[in-house]
């Protein structure tokens, strides 16, 4: 019977077993597949109707014979939901379907996928982020991969499907690697990869290190078997089946080094099985061959087995030697659009063969009669590059037996207890686990394996017993052992009085430690009887069959019936306070001591009728004292300990007994159980009155003096083990959840101080439960013998860490000592220490350099420091656990934090520190929506059913903005197109009709010039405000060119043939429209190139308006998501007008100036400039010349080339420009090309120069029709000439350049210059000079020649020289006026600087009395026009976004002049500056960058067309490049609780620069800031909304991503305040009218006006239960007034997580009054409050004036006041103690406790010694007495 009773002693009691199916395979019988299963043939019909359900359906499992179980399988995986939530997840495999359940403890299983496949499934895989099976583009899908004999399946989590043929048959699946059969002559690689479904499949290579060198080859052993593969650590196992070993290969990716060193072919002399001497049959078998056709392996394994071989022969490949395949098979392969493997063929392919000597190889190759295709065989292939390597770690020595057929057949990666990983598998042939110990070495990547230890075990599986530990504790393997098959284990049915049902599991061998496998011992004198007696089956025992399924605590046992259990195994502890103690005690303990002492308590925990989860702390103590060596049976307190819960004593470990039927030893054991004697004597005494008498057995207590074992386990182990217990105590302090295990810890704590005679300790604890610790009277003796046997750490030399005191000395000041610290385990107290030391001490590098100033570590190894302050304590439930004393200093932190943010914080801190605003903005999800989200869309009305295309501004803004007047809605009518025009024409009587109505459609006519020209204005307003919704096309308004004539409101169209009209009129217009519908779309949309095409129109009327469609989506940076097959199309099967718009785009890809294109004149105008833009300040030495020359280019023979060269040399021009834009003379490598010279001569004319290099041929053919001879024609040439240099040396401040571009002084010389050249000159010269332009009139004025100052001024009174010409000098004055006032916009556009405006201003209005003057007849109505128009964007650039009234006042005049010289370009330039006005509904403005200037100068180029089709000196299409200027700078206050927009008070800060010093502007937002790099803060001003701070100086990235999301910067209201809209005063503040009387305003607080400030429903209720007067409250008027005062407090200064703080001062002041306080933390908190108020920081922090004054978030009053009652309660008890001169109650003692704690008393060893040095104080003094009266008393 001893072994028979030392199993018993070896069981663990596990959970209830459960009867277990595959939850698919009921899914499966419901599928409509169900039938082609047969899955119901699994239970025969006469089980199923049985009239015992259970039994049938388990008798029914018993007859599957396996080749039926084989038709279905599954595997179990533990899932973790996004919640945290763990669940177990099934995936089930029957014929053609795979069924994907998930189901958890608190939910039933479900179906979350179910797939259905064309052939059986051979294998599924279920892999998450972890295993990195496939790699989309480096991205880690989550995948299930389904296996089938042709191809797999690959289904990832994003919903992308993929399937990837196979070139060959595959055994099985692991996530790195497979194999397949490839019949071959040579060696070939069998073992592939594939990282991604579209990949090609690619061998694995394989580094062996030898001796002298390492070797890398292809992996092209058939006798080599992959059994497991692993991610974490990297590695795979394989099995020889030659050497009959296993070998551990770690699996990384292949170097760049190892891909070329296996792909050189090989020696001419290398034999066959050379490493390089591969297969030449791979690549022709996975290029032709779908299936292969091989014997199925008995082993699941990834290797290719070696065929019979196939006799070389010349048609070794032909079709008759060739596997049979389906025509449809390989149809459906051909044109699979996830095909892994593409048609490659030869051995080019893995370049092995291609050299060899071998005639197998060159015969196969040239073999005449192949049937292969003979071009691909020829053709050089790319060979396939390996991706990954396997390199050898460890090979099974020859110790272990090597017999054949010893493959593992299970493989697994488990821990022990201790955190020790082992590899182990399963040798089921020879029932062997072997274990292999491995270690991480300091390089991760390495791993070093040690020791294998080999079990004898049947079957073996990987649980999880708990997460005690961290990271995740995993106990050891739980396994089947048998030495005798026949005699297997079979489960028995105990009976205990603890628990009748429970089922019995090995438990951990307490022996041979540290081994990691538990083992079931089994003998043959073992009887069965009794457990054959209660079984449910007449049949013969079964027993357990194999493991499975092993998911987290819980595996599924198969039995050898057919039937399947599942049982989970019991956790190493449930108590939260055991569980920390067990982590202590293993961190400090040597491993295999720490690993016996876990082993014992789960032995001991988890025995058969163990304890309840009420007494497992009872136990915990038992059982480790017992371990130290104390008898607990002679402790009073530990014997007793079970006594606290009157619970039935079979709760107590018990020992199993194998019967259930009972015995009178059961009768005798509870007679004499404690738990009878209290049930049966207290109750007696409790009613006589008398003292209570202790149960038999502690009879004996003082008749011999207690001792302790020294041969006890972890009896040398004690002091340690105390000091660890000890800070785990002082940790538990720090938690208010936990204090009850404090309380629990602190009675094994003082018992171990006691007997090691640590007097500071005990005192320690006394102060904390004095009550308490007076109970405790026995002390075990411990000699001086045993005393040596014991470890003494030296830490415990020193003074008892008290956290509390440590916090205390810090906050007054006091130098403080390292705080002991057991990382991972104490991180309450670590990281509270190092707030401390950060706030309070002040030290900035208390959690970097200095964290060891404040911390020490009880082991070696650094600490970690990347904690911060929002790790430290989250606002939900960590910070309200502490105790509020110690949270007191880091409340005020988090709230001076909530006062002055940072805007950069992340989105955990601002969540901290209770900044919802700025939550809000941190929030990456909520910053890519915007406005368009947040905001409804606008309601439309019933008077724009008629789409105007500008319905999607955002009203709730443009309102804030403009909410004075409609300016809005005047610009839509102005800039509206869809509706018919008004045509009004007086009938004169002398008029016939057909006159009439050729004068109302001239009018027409007239009158769509404007209409023709408001696109382009529109695009500008309407500017990135529309986000598209993916189903609905683009709207796009029309152009409507009808009229309606008053006052019948007649028709009047142009198509009626009675006026001529222009051809092709509209085709622009409709370019320019689509433009501006395509502008609306925000850089932030959803665009796709379905989208895209799916915009595309059906009729071809329509084509510009596309055409202008797609540029506006390159312009907002969309067209690079169309497709390249679409981009082809549009080039080859559209017209021009939409041709030269992708030229834009693809155009450099394919420049080569060598070839003339045959297209129309303005799409090589537009390739042009697409060249600038794409090269734009890249300096491209190449690119530079060809567009350089392009600007001279003459006209080639035969009218070639000879119209609209103006344009041509224009975009060449600005091409250069962009390409050397800025750089000034720092041209690098192009010195020889003499840039700024040859531009000078482009200028201002001259003989033409021999063209060198790439242009010489061109420039040889002279014109055969404009006779230019070889001088330059500038008309041509200078606008270009002169932009480019503007832009070359754009605000590169070269006088020397800028002199070149001076007005001439001369009348000889200006009769040789265009007037508007003069524009052109006076505005580069100024750009150069950047730095010098002024907004003012004396500086526009300056740029004028004198001679023309002084002819013109003086013109009226003197006469005027015959040798002046008048009418030049007028326009030269004038072009000259119009270039400096363009030049101030650009200097200033977007600033609304005012100076700027008021000078632009004064000259608009200047010119405009020109034009009813007198000189308009000598300069002209044109050139008027036109300087006007330049003034007019010019002040627009300036105001731009702005919506200036007066500004808009001049374009609504311009708009109404429809007469003279007002013609469509002139319309398109004053429409264009309205849309500037407006730019992006007043979201917009335009930047100063050197890009977006010279966007602007590609845009409003001052010469506009004079009718719609007019290209000829500047293409209509670059007007839109404005849009590239735009940048978003408006900044939207949006309330963080309404979502709404809202007016917002900024201080904005200007950075100090050499015009003006660092000046701050108040500004009410929303508003236009002005450029960021001008800016250094803006701050969000108090006090209606929260402050906040942006700081520019340390970068504008932050800003910059507002900016870009629609500007929205969240904003949050103070409690009790209004916005601006709604109190624009603030008079109408709920705090307003009582601000000057304090007190008045607390007493006239009402419960209900608290819900005004709040909408938290506790405090709404607290108010509603405690602040209202009530009848039951009558008596407690002053405790409803203090609440109320706290209430309100809190509640208008926005702390109300202050309120129980202040409830808990309160009351521990009044149980302080009381004398009822047991123990000591309430009063170390409100101590600790107390030096919070009179420390030097909170000092310090209150003369800072961002403060306020404002002082700690207690109320004034409140503290004083607690304080006064506190100290009066302790003078009231010392006096009354000292006239009575004893300590008769435990009142006294507990007083006592809290004075000395209060008043900082150190212990009586401490104080004495102070006494000696002369330190000692009078109150100290007295406090000695006090406690001498004590110790005597005690």
């Amino acid at each position: 019977m001893s072994h028979v009773y030392e199993e018993r002693a070896t069981m663990i009691a596990a959970g209830e077993l459960q009867s277990f199916v595959p939850f698919g395979r009921e899914h499966c019988k419901n599928h409509p597949n169900a039938v082609n299963l047969q899955l119901r043939q699994l239970q025969p019909a006469s089980e199923l109707w049985s009239s015992d359900g259970a039994a049938g359906l388990v008798g029914s499992l018993q007859e599957v014979t396996l080749q039926e179980r084989e038709k279905e399988r599954w595997q179990l995986r533990k899932g973790t939901a996004p919640d945290e939530v763990e669940y177990e997840e099934e995936l089930y495999v029957a014929g053609n379907m795979v069924i994907w359940s998930r189901g958890s403890k608190n939910q039933a299983s479900y179906v979350y996928k179910a797939f259905t496949v064309d052939s059986p499934v051979q294998q599924v895989l279920r892999r998450d982020k972890a295993s990195r099976i496939w790699s989309l583009k480096d991205v880690v899908e989550q995948t299930v991969c389904i296996v089938q004999s042709t191809c797999v399946n690959v289904h990832s989590m994003s919903g992308k499907d993929f399937m990837s043929p196979l070139p060959f048959q595959v055994r099985t699946l692991d996530p790195y690697v497979f194999g397949g059969n490839l019949p071959a002559e040579e060696p070939l690689p069998t073992l592939f990869s594939m990282l991604h479904p579209l990949d090609e499949i690619a061998p694995v290579v394989c580094k062996s290190t030898g001796l002298f060198e390492s070797r890398l080859q292809y992996v092209s052993d058939s006798a080599l078997r992959v059994v497991f593969t692993c991610h974490e650590p990297s590695i795979i196992m394989t099995y020889d089946t030659q050497q009959c070993t296993h070998t551990v290969w770690t699996l990384r990716k292949v170097t760049p080094e190892e891909q070329t060193t296996v792909l050189k072919c090989p020696d001419q002399a290398g034999p066959v099985h050379t490493p390089n001497a591969a297969p030449s049959l791979l690549s022709t078998h996975l290029r032709n061959v779908t299936r292969l056709d091989s014997p199925a392996s008995p082993l699941h394994c990834h290797v290719l087995h070696n065929q019979s071989r196939i006799p070389a022969s010349p048609g070794l490949h032909s079709r008759a030697h060739s596997p049979s395949i389906s025509n449809m098979a390989a149809l459906s392969r051909a044109h699979s659009p996830g095909i892994a493997a593409p048609s490659f063929s030869g051995a080019q392919r893995f370049n092995m063969s291609c050299h060899t000597p071998s005639p197998r190889g060159h015969s196969i190759l040239a073999s005449p009669n192949s049937t292969l295709n003979d071009t691909a065989l020829l053709q050089e292939m790319e060979p396939i590059l390996p991706d990954l390597c396997i390199e050898q770690l460890w090979t099974e020595t020859s110790a272990i037996s090597r017999e054949k057929g010893c493959q593992a057949s299970k493989v697994f990666i488990t821990s022990d207890l201790c955190e020790n990983k082992y590899l182990c598998f399963l040798v089921e042939s020879h029932q062997q686990l072997r274990c292999v110990k491995f270690l991480e070495s300091n390089e991760t990547s390495q791993l070093i394996f040690a020791s294998v230890t080999v079990i004898t075990a049947k079957d073996a599986a990987p649980l999880e017993v708990s997460k005690v530990f961290i990271p995740g504790l995993l106990p050891p393997t739980f396994s089947v052992q048998n030495h005798q098959p026949q005699l297997s284990t079979p489960l028995e049915n105990i009976s205990t009085p603890a628990r009748a049902t429970v089922q019995h599991m090995s438990r951990l061998e307490e022996v041979g430690m540290p081994s990691p496998v538990l083992e079931v011992r089994s003998s043959t004198q073992h009887h069965e009887s009794s457990w054959l007696e209660d079984t449910p089956f007449q049949q013969a025992a079964p027993h357990i069959h194999t493991f499975r399924d092993p998911v987290s605590n819980r595996v599924t046992l198969e039995l050898s019936s057919g039937s399947m259990l599942r049982i989970t195994i019991p956790e190493v502890a449930t108590s939260e306070l055991v569980k920390r103690c067990l982590q202590a005690i293993r961190f400090i303990l040597p491993k295999d001591t720490a690993m016996k002492v876990l082993v014992k308590w789960y032995n001991s925990y988890n025995a058969p009728g163990g304890p309840s989860m009420h007494l497992e702390w009872n136990l915990f103590v038992t059982c480790l004292m017992t371990m130290m060596g104390y008898n607990t049976e002679r402790l009073t307190w530990t014997r007793n300990l079970h006594f606290e819960v009157p619970l039935s004593p079979v709760i107590a470990p018990k020992k199993a007994r194998p019967a259930d039927t009972g015995s009178d030893e059961d009768w005798g054991y509870l007679r004499c159980s404690d738990y009878h004697w209290q049930v049966s004597m207290q109750p007696a005494l409790a009613v006589q009155g008398l003292e209570p008498v202790w149960p038999p057995g502690g009879v004996d207590n003082h008749q011999s003096a207690l001792g302790l074992e020294s041969s006890a386990m972890l009896f040398p182990h004690i002091p340690v083990l105390f000091y660890v217990l000890h800070l785990l105590y002082e940790d538990l302090k720090l938690d208010e959840l936990q204090r009850s295990g404090a309380r629990a810890l602190v009675g094994l704590l003082q018992q171990l101080a006691k007997d090691l005679q640590l007097e500071d300790f005990i005192d320690l604890y006394w102060r904390d439960y004095p009550s308490f610790i007076k109970t405790f009277k026995e002390a075990c003796v411990i000699d001086q013998a045993q005393m040596e046997l014991m470890t003494w750490p030296v830490f415990l030399d020193g003074e008892a860490p008290c956290v509390f005191s440590w916090l205390s000395r810090s906050l007054r000041g006091q130098d403080v000592t390292p705080f002991p610290c057991l990382p991972g385990i104490c991180e309450r107290t670590k990281l509270l220490v190092l707030s401390y030391a950060l706030y309070v001490v002040g030290d900035e590098d208390a959690i970097s350099t200095n964290m060891l100033k404040y911390l020490s570590r009880l082991s070696a190894g650094g600490l970690e420091a990347n904690e911060r302050l929002f790790t430290l304590l989250r606002p939900d439930t960590r910070l309200l656990s502490v105790p509020f004393g110690v949270a007191l200093p880091i409340r005020d932190a988090i709230y001076q934090c909530r006062e002055h943010p940072c805007s950069d914080w992340s989105e955990e801190v601002c969540a901290l520190i209770g900044r919802q605003d700025l939550t809000k903005q941190a929030h990456k999800v909520t910053l890519t929506v915007g406005l368009n989200v947040m905001l409804e869309p606008p309601v439309t009305s019933e008077a724009d059913e008629e789409e105007d295309g500008m319905t999607d501004l955002h009203p709730e803004v443009t309102g804030l903005i403009w909410s004075q007047d409609l300016r809005v809605q005047e610009v839509r009518r102005l800039l509206q197109s869809s509706r018919p025009i008004r045509v009004n024409v007086p009938h004169l009587p002398e008029v016939s009709d057909h006159e009439y109505i050729e004068e109302k459609e001239n009018k027409l006519l007239q009158l769509c010039q404007r209409t023709m020209a408001l696109p382009v204005g529109r695009g500008l307003f309407t500017l990135f405000s529309y986000h598209p919704v993916p189903t609905e096309p683009l709207p796009v308004p029309k152009l409507n060119l009808t009229g309606r004539a008053p006052p019948r409101n007649t028709m009047v169209d142009l198509n009626s043939g009675n006026i001529d009209v222009p051809p092709n009129m509209t085709c622009w217009p409709s370019f320019h429209n689509g433009v501006a519908a395509g502008l609306k779309i925000a850089p932030a949309s959803q665009v796709e190139s379905a989208w895209i095409a799916y915009n595309k129109p059906k009729s071809a009327d329509l084509a510009n308006e596309y055409a202008g469609f797609l540029m506006a989506l390159g312009l907002n940076g969309h067209l690079t998501k169309l497709a390249t097959l679409n981009i082809h199309d549009y080039l080859t099967k559209v017209s021009y007008s939409l041709s030269w718009v992708l030229m834009l785009i693809v155009v450099c890809m394919n420049f080569n100036n060598e070839h003339e294109l045959d297209v129309p004149h303005s799409v090589q105008v537009a390739a042009v400039v697409g060249i600038g833009l794409i090269y734009q300040g890249t300096g491209h030495r190449h690119n530079a010349e060809v567009l350089l020359a392009e600007i001279g280019r003459p006209p080639g023979p035969e009218m070639e080339y000879c119209t609209d060269r103006e344009s041509y040399s224009l975009a060449a021009g600005l091409a250069l420009g962009m390409v050397c834009l800025g750089h000034g003379s720092n041209l690098i490598g192009m010195t020889d090309l003499n840039v700024p010279e040859q531009l000078y001569q482009y200028m201002v004319g001259g003989h033409r120069r021999m063209h060198a290099g790439i242009n010489r041929e061109k420039h040889k053919s002279p014109s055969y029709q404009i006779k230019e001879g070889d001088t330059i024609n500038v008309d041509v040439t200078c606008p270009g000439a002169t932009l480019a240099l503007a832009m070359i040396y754009l605000k590169t401040n070269n006088r020397s350049v800028a002199d070149w571009l001076k007005a001439p002084d001369t009348m000889f010389l200006l009769d040789f210059i265009k007037p508007e050249f003069l524009l052109l000159r006076t505005l580069a010269r100024c750009l150069i000079m950047w730095d010098e332009i002024f907004p003012n009139a004396d500086w526009v004025t300056s740029n004028v020649p004198q001679i023309i100052q002084e002819n013109i001024g003086n013109q009226d009174q003197t006469s005027i020289s015959e040798d002046l010409n008048m009418e030049t000098l007028v326009q030269a004055h004038d072009y000259i006026i119009a270039g400096g006032c363009l030049a101030v916009g650009f200097r200033f556009a977007g600033s609304a600087n005012s100076d700027a405006f008021d000078c632009l201003y004064k000259f608009a209005r200047n010119f405009m009395q020109c034009l009813t003057t007198s000189t308009a007849t000598v300069t002209g109505q044109y050139n008027l026009q036109t300087c006007l128009s330049m003034v007019l964007l010019a002040v627009s650039m300036v105001m731009a976004g702005s919506g200036n009234l007066k500004v808009l006042q001049l374009c609504r005049f311009f708009h109404k002049r429809t007469f003279g010289e007002m013609n469509y370009g002139f319309h398109m330039a004053h429409h264009m500056a309205l849309g500037l006005l407006f730019l992006g509904g007043g979201r917009y403005t335009l930047s100063t960058s050197n890009s977006a200037i010279a966007a602007l100068l590609c845009a409003l180029y001052p010469h506009f067309p004079a009718h719609s089709t007019d290209n000829r000196y500047h293409l209509q299409a670059l007007r839109h490049l404005a849009v590239l200027a735009a940048e978003p700078r408006l900044l939207v206050p949006v309330d963080v609780d309404s979502l709404k927009p809202c007016y917002a008070l900024l201080d904005v800060t200007y950075r100090e620069t050499q015009w003006y010093e660092e000046t701050t502007v108040e500004l009410m937002a929303p508003t236009m800031l002005p450029e960021l790099h001008l800016l250094k803060r803006i701050k969000v001003k108090g006090p209606r909304y929260w402050e906040l701070n942006i700081d520019i100086s340390k970068g504008t990235q932050h800003l910059q991503s507002i900016l870009s999301k629609d500007g929205v910067l969240y904003v949050k209201l103070r409690a009790g305040q209004l916005p601006y809209k709604d109190d624009p005063q603030g008079w109408k503040s709920l705090l307003a009218p009582n601000l000057n009387s304090r007190s008045a305003e607390v007493h006239t607080f009402k419960p209900e006006a608290v819900s005004t400030f709040t909408s938290d429903a506790a405090l709404v209720s607290f108010a509603e239960y405690f602040c209202r007067a009530s009848e039951s409250m009558k008596h407690k008027q002053e405790t409803v007034a203090l609440l109320s005062a706290i209430l309100y407090e809190c509640v208008t200064q926005e702390y109300p997580e202050m309120l129980p703080t202040h409830i808990s001062i309160d009351q521990a002041v009044r149980t302080l009054e009381r004398g009822d306080l047991c123990e000591t933390f309430s009063l170390w908190q409100m101590k600790l409050v107390l030096e919070l108020c009179e420390s030097r920081v909170l000092q310090q922090q209150l003369r800072d004036t961002r403060r306020q004054g404002r002082g700690l978030l207690l109320s004034s009053e409140f503290l004083p006041v607690m304080k006064s009652s506190a100290d009066r309660a302790l003078d009231h008890w010392l006096c009354a103690y000292l006239r009575r001169q004893s300590m008769n109650n435990d009142t006294d003692i507990s007083m006592l406790a809290c004075f000395l704690v209060y008043h900082s008393i150190p212990s009586l060893k401490n104080m004495v010694a102070s006494d000696l040095e002369g330190t000692i104080t009078l109150k100290q003094k007295l406090t000695t007495g006090l406690l001498r009266k004590h110790g005597s008393s005690c």
